[in-house]
């Protein structure tokens, strides 16, 4: 399966540019920042999702290729966004310095601008979907980045920096910041090759992502405490640094391992009412709680 995830981050890098440069740009130093913040190596978890759910249910990676440029645009202007001073404030992203360090703070925000408008002009405009099929993915994607998904989860994140949060407040922060584009990802791929979902299918879908979007919080949280920076690519501690509240903070490290492994068995569950091959979906969710960066 690592050679699996390994063959479609080539795609969808592949993908990714070749939309990235038909964009109507004038402004190179704008156009360059963007495809920094989109071309740093990222792991591109959510539009493998995105294909893995479509070819579980027969589906042909081509069906998928514009929704998961989307996705990938609108989780890479999020990251941008995270990093810069009046956020996350960090200075390393994926090993690389983070895109307001490589060009400056203004021109990264345009950057992250222009990947969100860009997400929705690339789904708009792809011949593949017939038109209430695009904008039933638009609107997948609309909830789970605006202000009912990431961006609230953001909000309640900076909002609670250097105060207690029980587990419950922490899950839906991380339900709403890290899972709604996790969720997203599936049902967009899911929706990319069967349009409209029966509504069986969409609820073994949503539980299956919605296990996995927290199991990737937890597993996050916790090598933010026990990997590096060089592994992480970003700044180990960072979270301690700002106070902010995580799962070892609430439930210890070996707690936060738990709970990790439920969250993996719930996903593992939730699947066996999804048909077809679902063997990817299944190591996917596996590769979550074990990965190290």
């Amino acid at each position: 399966m690592k050679q699996k995830l390994a063959s479609l981050q080539e795609r969808i890098n592949q993908q990714l540019v070749a939309h990235l440069h038909t964009l109507d740009g004038r402004d190179e130093r704008l156009l360059s920042a963007m495809e920094y913040g989109l071309m740093n190596g990222g792991k591109r978890l959510r539009p493998f999702l995105a294909y893995v759910s479509a070819e579980a249910l027969g589906g042909s990676f081509e069906q998928v290729d514009a929704a998961a440029v989307a996705l990938e645009m609108i989780h890479s202007y999020s990251l941008v966004h995270d990093d810069l001073p009046a956020m996350d404030d960090d200075d390393l992203r994926r090993g690389k310095p983070t895109t307001h360090i490589a060009y400056d703070e203004a021109t990264a925000i345009l950057a992250g601008d222009g990947l969100l408008t860009a997400a929705f002009e690339v789904l708009a405009a792809a011949p593949v979907y017939q038109p209430s099929q695009a904008l039933a993915l638009s609107l997948l994607l609309a909830r789970a980045s605006g202000a009912a998904g990431m961006v609230a989860g953001q909000a309640i994140d900076l909002a609670n920096v250097g105060k207690s949060m029980t587990l419950e407040q922490l899950e839906r922060m991380h339900r709403h910041k890290t899972g709604a584009l996790i969720r997203c990802a599936v049902l967009m791929g899911a929706t990319a090759v069967s349009y409209p979902l029966a509504p069986e299918l969409e609820q073994a879908l949503v539980r299956y992502a919605d296990a996995i979007g927290l199991a990737f919080q937890v597993q996050d949280d916790i090598l933010d405490i026990e990997s590096s920076t060089e592994v992480l690519g970003k700044t180990q501690g960072a979270d301690i640094a700002l106070n902010k509240p995580t799962y070892p903070a609430l439930l210890g490290l070996e707690g936060a391992r738990q709970k990790a492994a439920e969250l993996c068995a719930q996903a593992q569950a939730a699947l066996e009412e999804v048909p077809g091959d679902t063997s990817a979906l299944a190591w996917l969710a596996d590769y979550i709680i074990t990965r190290d960066h």
